[in-house]
């Protein structure tokens, strides 16, 4: 005797499975310019790589003699497969099966999925369209009851979603409409990224419109929205750029936080000197620069992977390579409020540390920062409480920390450029320029009564200029050994890569820094 019925059993089961919600809800799908999740998991993860676990759940059909008719998957594929040749963990959506939501679900699925990301400690990538598991107004009928969400033995599911944040790089991405307990999933990540055709909300059109908002799924939570609100990092125009995101972005990452981000060769110059650097800074201090251009000339050539582009915009936040050493960099844009922090700017920051201390991310920040916004909206929008935790951030990270100012450190934002109590490296461009206040717009209050009483007020303020622009060069400073060191631009590549090398011991396997901010 031989177990053949129920091979063919088990090959017609998940032949079924393979079918998702049907021929037609596949072409839908198509049509709409969207992946299946099969297809996405596909061209996500190497070649034959991914190994499904639970293909077979989903709701059967039997006849009266208890003869299989046909399966309704669940509408969560999961499972482990590689990336790049590192192992991870996939769970996605299948919005072909009732849109993604409660009612096709077995919420065991993505549990275990977050379960043996924990366990074995592996990334673990969230491909997410449709509420996510979250249920849908037909739910209390196809139940029988009304659900209370974080009810008896519902807790664990909300737990683990947000407590891999703390032990393995959690990725999301957004693939079409994401709402309720999908949005939640989606920024629950260290990592997030939609295609712009997508939309992310708390609750659909439908159910704004009762507050008398009538407005279509990109008006409400369209791709650039969610970006320039922070609620997520990257917007692409394609699935596969999506992917590619992904790739890119674990590539710089330990698989948990008990590893270390893995050093790659480099084959670019660790002593490469860009001439282009002695004219990055005008000297007119009222002209704004290009911070990009000096990222570029100062990490490995094409390395620099910015995360976060469109959200507090006067800091730029991304991952990159010196010397084939993966770091986490911070730089300030001085063409956004000259490089001012802002609230968004200061959360921002927030979250990116936490990044680095999370998986063991050696600093670099590239400073100019003139202070904190000021203003009414900057009062509005409490910079200053904003900023604070910022402050404390920073000085809670044990990362190795590198700052090279290149020009503006004014302030108590100013102040905030290195983690204090303990040693950091600082370096001074020659275009460096720092105090309490800037002197422009200080001096007539600060100096009032003498340019009052002058017979050519005029000429005594510019006197008064003259003799404190004296005092400002950061050279006055080193001589006070207030800063450590003033540097040639060309030479800042060269004392990065000397940085890493020294961080290198320093980032220890097996600790755990504090859980990320979402």
């Amino acid at each position: 005797m031989t177990w053949t019925p129920e091979l063919d059993e088990l090959v017609q089961r998940q032949g079924m499975a393979r079918q998702m919600g049907g021929p037609d809800k596949v072409q839908r799908q198509h049509d709409a310019g969207r992946l299946t999740v099969r297809e996405r998991i596909d061209r996500l993860a190497d070649a034959k790589s991914f190994h499904e676990v639970g293909e077979l759940s989903g709701i059967g059909t039997y006849d009266a003699e208890g003869r299989l008719q046909q399966v309704m998957p669940a509408n969560c594929v999961f499972g482990r497969a590689r990336i790049d040749g590192r192992p991870v963990v996939l769970v996605g959506d299948d919005f072909t099966v009732r849109g993604g939501s409660a009612d096709a679900s077995i919420a065991a699925k993505p549990m275990m999925a977050e379960d043996m990301a924990a366990s074995f400690r592996l990334p673990i990538v969230r491909i997410i369209e449709g509420s996510g598991g979250g249920g849908s107004v037909k739910t209390i009928e196809t139940k029988g009851a009304s659900n209370l969400p974080g009810g008896v033995d519902q807790t664990r599911g909300f737990y683990m979603m947000t407590a891999n944040l703390g032990e393995v790089p959690v990725v999301g991405l957004g693939l079409g409409s994401v709402a309720g307990l999908g949005a939640a999933r989606l920024a629950s990540s260290h990592f997030s990224v939609m295609t712009r055709s997508s939309a992310m909300f708390v609750a659909g059109p439908p159910l704004v419109a009762r507050l008398g908002q009538s407005l279509t799924k990109q008006e409400l939570g369209g791709a650039d929205i969610q970006a320039r609100s922070g609620a997520i990092d990257q917007v692409v125009d394609t699935e596969e750029e999506a992917f590619d995101c992904v790739r890119r972005f674990l590539s710089y990452l330990p698989s948990s936080v008990h590893g270390v981000p893995p050093v790659l060769p480099s084959q670019d110059d660790p002593a490469r000197a860009d001439e282009a650097l002695m004219q990055a800074v005008p000297r007119n201090k009222r002209q704004v620069y290009k911070m990009r251009p000096i990222i570029a000339a100062v990490v490995d050539a094409g390395s620099f992977f910015e995360m976060g582009a469109q959200f507090g915009r006067s800091i730029i936040t991304g991952l990159a390579r010196i010397d084939g050493h993966p770091v986490l960099l911070l730089a300030s844009d001085p063409y956004h409020y000259g490089g001012a922090w802002s609230a968004d700017a200061c959360q921002k920051v927030v979250r990116f540390v936490d990044l680095a201390e999370t998986f063991h991310l050696p600093v670099v920040y590239l400073m100019d920062c003139p202070g904190f916004m000021i203003g009414q909206e900057a009062e509005r929008t409490a910079t200053i409480r904003h900023g604070v935790r910022a402050m404390a951030a920073m000085n809670q990270t044990t990362m190795p920390w590198c700052t090279v100012i290149v020009r503006n450190a004014f302030g108590v934002a100013g102040a905030a450029h290195q983690p204090s109590g303990r040693l950091s490296l600082r370096y001074a461009w020659l275009s460096a320029s720092w105090g309490s206040l800037p002197l422009e717009g200080g001096i007539e209050a600060a100096y009032r009564a003498d340019i009052d009483a002058a017979e050519d007020p005029a000429a005594e303020l510019r006197k008064i200029e003259a003799r404190l622009n004296a005092l400002r060069s950061p050279f006055r400073s080193a001589e006070k050994f207030w800063v450590e060191e003033i540097i040639d631009p060309r030479a800042t590549r060269e004392r990065l890569v000397d940085f890493v090398h020294l961080a290198e011991p320093l980032r220890t396997p097996g600790r755990s820094g504090p859980a990320m901010r979402p």
